[in-house]
């Protein structure tokens, strides 16, 4: 059953717009899980942060968080706690990660499975990502007496050179031949050409009179340049994120990754060391040149707020007692019983496919969507013909228990991406998603 809410304002008619701003650190100690391995160095600051939208009906709370992924019922703790914290609904929130590798990573529900199978914390730490949210509640509570009016809103976009490249290489049968993932010195991938990718970094600032307050920047790509060690980092996007704070102080500097499930720096990234703060700079590049380009204009008559339930189709893997039985097996690897668990939270969630929320700021002109999973570039690149005039900025990596949401065809190619292992749904995904997408942005 599908569901679609509005939510309405018209300035002229209600109180005017205004913006808090909000940041908590969300940094794990040393030994805590990150995505493959305990942490064993903190190489710079993970965070939580966002905005609050006041004055179009209730709160709208947008959140980027510096983990791996939020998924599942860890995804719904997250939205219910900041909407408490906000005074708003849990539909008008939206809580996203920006996928860095060496961070963490929170299901509640394939954690207590892997506790009751008795290997749990290696992957999860519950009560420290409880306490992100937390903190991150708390910030929203400090941050409302603080919001300030919103008369001008900016958008602006920039052309991000040599990061992006597409990890999937086709070979002449239409299969994929090369996987081509954020780091690569294999020749041939190096050689081939970037693919589809979207190479527009788009920027959505907000402004009291000449005072810039925050900037919200969207760009699709997977953001590692070297990982899996264990040395937490927010990666070259989290610098970069960094470089335009101290650039411009005094702005909340939000950043969202978009559909990236299929992009990656693989043909621009070695994995050496010196290749982080290369990209770091690319990057921050183009947030300034977006920034310099963002053209101001009033605040729009009508701000609104919109939602639709969709429900994705299962992958036809995803069979409970194949799953409960791979779990309790002590003989296989930690990597498949954890694969199980977490396939098994998402079937415990769902009756007749997996229902998620899809969202939708409406800026006049400018719409914000905020897609879940490791979601294909092709989504992203088929909003702005979806809109049929004004921009669209789109963050995935909402919730991220489905995993790798690929394109019909892309399930015919294989790959990685739409292996078993990586993608919970299947072909049909596109259809449902492109419809939500519509309803959202006609």
């Amino acid at each position: 059953m599908r569901c679609l809410i509005f939510a309405l304002l018209t300035l002229g008619l209600h109180a005017e717009l205004r913006i808090a701003t909000f940041q908590a650190d969300a940094t794990p100690k040393i030994g805590d899980p990150v995505a493959y391995v305990p942490a064993r160095s903190i190489e710079d600051p993970l965070s939580a942060r966002g905005v609050v939208l006041l004055g179009a009906g209730k709160p709208i709370v947008l959140c980027a968080v510096d983990f791996i992924g939020i998924a599942g019922s860890g995804h719904d703790y997250w939205r219910a706690e900041l909407a408490r914290a906000a005074g708003t609904t849990a539909d008008r929130v939206t809580v996203h990660t920006l996928h860095q590798h060496d961070a963490p990573r929170m299901d509640l529900g394939a954690s207590a499975l892997l506790t009751k199978a008795g290997i749990g914390g290696k992957s999860f730490h519950d009560e420290f990502g409880k306490s992100v949210v937390a903190r991150t509640a708390d910030s929203i509570r400090a941050a409302l007496p603080k919001a300030q009016r919103v008369t001008h809103i900016a958008s602006g976009q920039a052309m991000v050179e040599k990061v992006a490249s597409n990890r999937r290489i086709l070979g002449p049968d239409g299969k994929v031949k090369v996987g081509r993932m954020s780091a690569s010195r294999i020749p041939e991938a190096i050689a081939a050409p970037e693919g589809t990718i979207d190479p527009v970094l788009r920027l959505i600032s907000f402004w009291n009179g000449d005072k810039a307050i925050a900037s919200l920047t969207f760009y699709a790509t997977h953001p590692q340049s070297y990982y899996g060690k264990g040395d937490v980092t927010a990666e070259f996007v989290g610098l970069a994120r960094a470089v335009r704070e101290r650039e411009v102080p005094g702005v909340a500097h939000i950043h969202f990754n978009g559909a990236s499930g299929n992009v990656a720096a693989g043909k621009y990234n070695d994995g050496s060391l010196g290749m982080r703060p290369v990209l770091r700079d690319r990057m921050a590049a183009g947030m300034r040149t977006a920034w310099a380009a963002a053209k101001k204009s009033v605040v729009p008559a009508a701000v609104e707020w919109r939602t639709t339930d969709v429900r994705l189709p299962l992958g036809d893997h995803l069979v409970r007692g194949p799953l409960e039985a791979k779990l309790a097996d002590s003989g296989a690897s930690y990597t498949d019983r954890l694969n199980a668990a977490t396939a098994l939270a998402l079937l415990d969630r769902s009756k007749n496919g997996y229902p998620v929320q899809l969202s939708c700021l409406r800026l006049g002109d400018l719409s914000g969507l905020f897609m879940p999973g490791e979601l294909f570039v092709e989504y992203q690149l088929a909003a702005p013909k979806v809109r049929s005039g004004g921009a669209v900025a789109m963050a995935a990596y909402g919730d991220y228990e489905p995993g790798y949401i690929g394109t019909d065809i892309a399930y015919s190619q294989g790959g990685y991406e739409v292996s078993e292992r990586a993608s919970r749904v299947k072909p049909g995904v596109e259809a449902v998603l492109m419809d939500g997408m519509r309803r959202l942005l006609r």
